[in-house]
């Protein structure tokens, strides 16, 4: 899981073209595949009810959400001090999403 997420943050974009290959009939992507399972096994490790979990990846505009559902005692675990767990996951997976040329975002539902 966490070898696929450093597979997509080594990738060379400047030397090669992005790289179509993954892509599925529905339009959607294997790396936004992947990076909803980086952030669902993240998440797991994170909360007291992990089999509450629930992670989608909902296109929005020129963007895609990964939206995570959680028990509501488990929000405030996802969330963080000060929003710096949050904060941290968006960056990896918003940072993986530019080598992907998508524009990712994580958010949690209420």
């Amino acid at each position: 899981m966490i070898s696929k997420l450093f597979g997509i943050l080594k990738k060379d974009t400047a030397a090669s073209p992005p790289s179509t290959e993954g892509t599925t009939v529905e339009g959607g992507a294997k790396g936004i595949r992947d990076l909803e399972h980086f952030v669902d096994y993240v998440v797991r490790a994170l909360v007291d009810s992990p089999d509450k979990i629930a992670v989608s990846a909902e296109p929005d505009n020129s963007r895609t959400i990964i939206r995570v559902s959680c028990a509501e005692e488990d929000i405030g675990k996802i969330i963080g001090r000060n929003g710096k767990t949050i904060s941290a996951i968006r960056s990896l997976v918003s940072g993986a999403g530019k080598r992907l040329n998508k524009n990712l975002t994580v958010e949690v539902a209420d």
